[in-house]
């Protein structure tokens, strides 16, 4: 377990600016829409144009109903230049509340499961247990940290929509939440998370198990030669 809280410390470094432009892009064309004026949202409707995947990242230099076709790379290129480096590292506190639970509980569990599928203390799981192990194992890690899942999107989510609710830290977010939605707002879309997760760690553990990084470790330049 504390092995997990290490591992989960670590990768927010990571995951936390990858989340955050994720988050920005699958966002863009809910705002385009909101944005779009009503004569361009009438047509849309009757099925004569297509709507274009676009987001008006306004930051206060971007007239509001001005929409425009942005990257990942634009949305981290204007969030450094205004914010700095903690712009993208909007709601890092709960990806760490998402991240470090999520591993405490992954590991150990699956280790768990995977030590029902051997023979011996000493052998090894087949390949379809340690697959087995994995999905349970995150599936189950998945939907324990989908409420931490649920803040963490609201809070890295930097437009809010017509009539949408905004959110000032983790507290905040979590209080409104409950005090306009109730408490199953915090299980929305756990299950779609544990469809995602479960097949992603199955395949993990079973190409770790496999031994596949070792095999392609030992035919590279890059192998640890022994003294």
């Amino acid at each position: 377990m504390l092995a997990g809280c290490g591992a989960g410390m670590c990768q927010v470094v990571i995951t936390t600016p990858m989340e955050m432009l994720k988050i920005q892009l699958q966002d863009a064309g809910r705002l385009a829409a909101q944005q779009r004026p009503a004569a361009v949202v009438s047509t849309a409707k009757l099925g004569t144009t297509n709507a274009v995947l676009t987001r008006s990242y306004n930051v206060g230099l971007t007239p509001p109903h001005t929409a425009r076709t942005v990257s990942a790379t634009q949305i981290a290129q204007e969030l450094l230049r205004i914010q700095g480096i903690q712009g993208l590292y909007k709601g890092l506190g709960a990806t760490l509340m998402r991240d470090v639970p999520f591993s405490i509980v992954y590991f150990p569990l699956f280790a768990n499961l995977n030590r029902l599928g051997k023979d011996s203390p000493e052998g090894a799981a087949p390949f379809y247990w340690s697959f087995l192990a994995g999905c349970v194992a995150g599936s189950t890690a998945a939907v324990a940290v989908n409420p931490c899942d649920v803040v963490k999107t609201r809070l890295q989510s930097l437009n809010s929509g017509a009539n949408e609710e905004s959110y000032n830290g983790v507290i905040d977010c979590i209080s409104k939440i409950m005090r306009k939605e109730g408490p199953t707002a915090f299980l929305k879309g756990a299950g779609c998370r544990a469809l995602v997760i479960a097949p992603l760690f199955g395949i993990a553990q079973v190409m770790y198990f496999v031994g596949v990084g070792e095999f392609i470790l030992g035919h590279s330049p890059f192998k640890i030669l022994s003294p």
